[in-house]
């Protein structure tokens, strides 16, 4: 338990309605009720709300609404105390003055959840999923940090945690009969027990991909030769006039970002330069740069124009920036400007040349004919990552990491069972197992890890 009392202001810096100020500790109403005139907070019942005034010595500084929360019952598990108050910066900042005055200290980044996880509220995962939350950008991102919070993903770790500890146990006692050449784990009931976990890892790792697309969106490049419509096809997918659209080639210098929400998913459309061989410096930055997002792209859009009578150049461009994990769609632009066989001829011609396999979109920009197509196939990309396993999607990189780590020690594991090797050797690959699915959940972890993760939180949480 800490014995400091931290405050901190728990809503976003700036003007508004109402700021709200939050206090922890084992002094908190002592200290609140110093610079409070209203009720004593101390004599106050637990989750009740009252009205009065802070004060700095005789000076009113602000009209306030005080929340309070009797420890064990709060997000800290400590006393805590919240300030509510008229939403000015000024004023946040002179409440805080006199909080500190008083004997509260400023709260470090995310220290208000990390003494949730110290004081045995939530676990490492769920503590997490809190900074997932509260950046989550989109409903799938939501909806996956909430189940997390819920303790998704220690649930899912947990039972197969106790089931292996227990087989531990069994080793370790076998260690204390060494003499005796006594075998108290039957060897092949955790081969089996083993193969479960291998297995449930295994979808876990899995669902990565589909997490991290949640997470962070999923990048998509708008690659083309100059003027085949590449940013006139950013403004209709995005209903605005974000990039310039002009009959010049060579409009696009650099490498305009824009996020695209459909069916509760992120995509983050890039918009590049023009790809061809040009004498200008500045354009051949952008070009350059072109390439270098589409090495990091999900999704390549590569845009056509169908009126085009050789395709040599796209096709060759294409060859050059194909990758076996990078989804391709192949879109032949202003349609609307030629018959539909010649399309039909164009889509027969990339077949004929492009070995690997890609979705063929005629799309006119301009006319906003089959956008929806396009959207269509985006969407499915990410839908089509998602595990029909379960519900609990990993977005987290530590996660991910510890998971893999389970995993390698896992196969040890087996490989050390099947050549029957030492019960010494055998339990102590048992514990380095065990020790790597702890790590998710927090139950084995360091101060050095701990420090990351806080650090990334805003100060009030």
């Amino acid at each position: 338990m800490n014995h400091d009392t931290i405050c901190a202001l728990a809503t976003a810096n700036g003007i508004g309605a109402i700021g709200i100020i939050r206090i922890s500790g084992d002094q908190s109403f002592e200290i609140v009720n110093r610079v409070f005139q209203g009720k004593n907070l101390e004599k106050a019942d637990s989750h009740t709300v009252h009205y009065g005034f802070i004060k700095d010595a005789e000076e009113v500084i602000d009209e306030v609404m005080i929340s309070v929360f009797k420890a064990p019952k709060t997000f800290t598990a400590e006393d805590s105390v919240e300030i509510s108050f008229h939403g000015s910066p000024h004023i946040a900042k002179k409440i805080l003055e006199v909080l500190i005055k008083n004997g509260a200290r400023m709260a470090k980044a995310g220290e208000f959840t990390m003494r949730a996880f110290m004081n045995g509220r939530i676990d490492l995962s769920q503590a997490e999923s809190i900074a997932d939350l509260i950046a989550s950008e989109n409903e799938a991102s939501r909806k996956v940090a909430l189940n997390q919070l819920k303790g998704g993903i220690t649930n899912e770790i947990s039972f197969l945690r106790t089931d292996l500890l227990n087989f531990v146990s069994l080793i370790e006692l076998e260690l204390d009969f060494a003499e005796e050449d006594v075998e108290f784990a039957d060897r092949s009931a955790l081969n089996q027990l083993l193969d479960k976990i291998e297995s449930k890892l295994t979808s876990l790792i899995e669902s990565f991909q589909y997490g991290n697309a949640i997470k962070n969106g999923t990048a998509v490049a708008i690659i083309g030769k100059p003027n085949a419509g590449k940013s006139t096809l950013l403004n209709a997918l995005l209903k605005e006039e974000r990039a310039i659209v002009s009959n010049i080639a060579g409009t696009t210098r650099d490498t305009i970002e824009e996020i695209l929400h459909i069916k509760g998913h992120a995509f983050r459309l890039i918009d590049t330069a023009g790809l061809r061989e040009t004498m200008d410096e500045i354009e051949a930055i952008g070009v350059k740069k072109a390439k270098e997002k589409v090495e990091n792209a999900n999704i390549l859009v590569y845009l056509t124009d169908a009126a085009t009578e050789d395709f040599s150049e796209d096709i060759e461009m294409i060859k050059s920036l194909q990758r076996e994990d990078l989804k391709l769609i192949i879109c032949a632009t202003k349609i609307d400007e030629v018959l539909p066989h010649q399309y039909e001829l164009v889509e027969n011609i990339f077949r004929s040349e492009i070995s690997q396999e890609f979705d063929f979109i005629t799309i006119s920009a301009v006319e906003n004919q089959n956008i929806q197509d396009l959207k269509d196939e985006l969407s499915s990309y990410v839908e089509q990552l998602q595990s029909e396993e379960g519900n609990v999607v990993i977005t987290n990189q530590r996660h991910y990491e510890a998971l893999g780590k389970s995993l390698e020690a896992v196969d040890k594991v087996k490989d050390a069972i099947t050549t029957q090797i030492s019960t010494e050797l055998l339990a102590y690959e048992l514990r380095n197992a065990l020790e790597h699915l702890g790590e998710i959940s927090g139950e084995v972890t360091n101060d050095e890890v701990l420090g990351n993760i806080f650090s990334k939180f805003c100060i009030g949480k």
